[in-house]
């Protein structure tokens, strides 16, 4: 991966309680490969990641609140998982108005673990294949989706993965995606 996101702007859309691996991977991945990435987030200031959801990890700086922010402003979204992260997220109108924007100008989104919740809010889920964390999949089905076990899954501009076990597949396929 050198500059295949070269120019790109990717939104990273993430709350307090979000699983660090799966938010320095994946912007670290698409940074590498040469994107400009934004932590956007409902908070301001800092977000407090975490590690295995109980323990507590580093914080990061907020780069723009939701509020601030436009689907028009970037190229792709990418939503990492923890279970509180996108339970905050899902219950934020800006959040599921930005997301749906993103998806109705047909931008893509990388969702990991318990990431697809905000996407079964903001109804994206319908009719589309997708992956998640084991918890979340009830929650796709109901909503329309068809969830399958895989790694990574893509379809119709959305892009999935079950864990931080499926980072390294998760991190190339949409670094290859949002190319």
């Amino acid at each position: 991966m050198a500059n295949e996101l070269s120019g790109k702007r990717i939104a990273i859309l993430a709350a307090s309680g979000v699983e660090q691996v799966e938010l320095t991977r994946p912007r670290q991945a698409a940074e590498d490969a040469g994107a400009t990435t934004t932590l956007v987030s409902v908070d301001t200031g800092e977000i407090q990641a975490m590690n295995a959801d109980i323990n507590k990890g580093d914080t990061f700086a907020v780069d723009a609140s939701i509020d601030a922010v436009s689907a028009d402003d970037f190229d792709a979204v990418i939503l990492p998982g923890g279970t509180c992260n996108p339970d905050t997220l899902r219950q934020n109108a800006d959040v599921i108005a930005f997301v749906q924007a993103i998806a109705g100008s047909g931008k893509q989104i990388a969702a990991i673990c318990h990431a697809p919740w905000t996407l079964v809010e903001a109804d994206l889920v319908r009719g589309k294949r997708l992956t998640s964390f084991p918890s979340v999949r009830t929650d796709i089905r109901n909503a329309g989706g068809t969830v399958v076990d895989e790694q990574v899954v893509v379809d119709q501009g959305l892009i999935t993965s079950r864990n931080p076990d499926d980072l390294d597949a998760f991190c190339a396929t949409l670094v290859k995606e949002f190319a």
